[in-house]
């Protein structure tokens, strides 16, 4: 049996140093908000053949209407997505016969338009979304356990999780020009549900372990009971984490650029929470009852 816990100071360094660097960039650089939160327009065309050099011509054959534009991206098929400041159908007309005239034929595949007062409703929905997933679930984890300790070591997993996948966007947005929109919120709430479900699995599994010491359980007696937990549960959150991570890499290598860095997000997302759940959670478990320990 591998004595995990002699190791947790190292686990609680990696991710202090990961936290360290997600919470430094969002400070610095912040997220890259879609129009999804900040209000815009997206049309998608199609093109004819050799999108790569389409696209470079709709960077500067839009006329008096540049200024509009946010950015351009390749969306598969041929097809090309435009991300523009907020436009009226008049001027998508315009833009669309302009682009005609001097690159060939392009068709409307999609436009839509989202204005900056529902950006900032659905950027006041996210937060309180994320609050309150992270507070029913520290409610429901000290209610299940019996103890309030494990509803606040699982909310301090998920917290973890959330602000290093945060701060991993944060990253890429500066150096790679990646926006967050509202498939990346649908990430960040499925993280959170796949940390609390490790990390349930292996506290159901530390219970079950201290059944057999009764209620009066030593420090050093309950270090080993989340140990052998530890070992009992960690190579099926290892099986089930593969699974999930291979079929994201393949989206990821050969998905569609719309889905791109959701399914990075989500990769993410799954290694975090695998990571939590048996590195952070369970030894924070020990750290309060040594603390409780002490008080005594």
């Amino acid at each position: 049996m591998i004595d995990f816990l002699r190791y947790k100071k190292i686990y609680f360094l990696i991710s202090g140093i990961f936290l360290f660097l997600s919470i430094g960039s969002l400070g610095f650089w912040g997220l890259r908000p879609s129009i999804d939160f900040t209000g815009g327009s997206i049309l998608e065309l199609s093109l004819q053949e050799n999108t790569e050099l389409q696209i470079t011509n709709l960077k500067t054959e839009l006329g008096d209407l540049e200024n509009k534009l946010i950015s351009v991206q390749e969306a598969g098929d041929n097809n090309a997505l435009m991300r523009l400041k907020p436009i009226t159908e008049d001027e998508k007309n315009k833009l669309v016969k302009v682009l005609g005239d001097k690159i060939g034929e392009v068709s409307v595949v999609r436009f839509e338009t989202v204005g900056p007062t529902l950006g900032r409703e659905l950027l006041t929905k996210t937060l309180i979304a994320v609050v309150l997933a992270i507070g029913f679930i520290m409610a429901y984890a000290a209610w299940q356990f019996k103890d309030l300790m494990y509803g606040i070591c699982a909310a301090l997993a998920m917290l973890h999780d959330s602000l290093i996948l945060v701060g991993s966007f944060a990253i890429l947005g500066y150096f790679l020009g990646v926006e967050v929109d509202t498939l990346f919120v649908t990430a960040v709430l499925t993280t959170l549900s796949l940390s609390v479900h490790d990390t349930v699995v292996v506290f159901n599994s530390i219970r079950q372990e201290a059944k057999r010491f009764g209620r009066s359980v030593s420090t050093q007696q309950y270090n080993g009971i989340v140990n052998r937990a530890i070992n009992a549960t960690i190579v099926r959150a290892l099986n089930d984490s593969f699974t999930i991570i291979f079929m994201l890499l393949s989206l990821v290598l050969l998905g569609g650029e719309t889905i791109r860095w959701f399914a990075v997000a989500l990769l993410i997302g799954t290694i975090l929470g695998t990571y939590s759940s048996t590195f952070i959670a369970a030894p924070l478990l020990t750290v309060w009852k040594d603390l409780a320990a002490k008080r005594k």
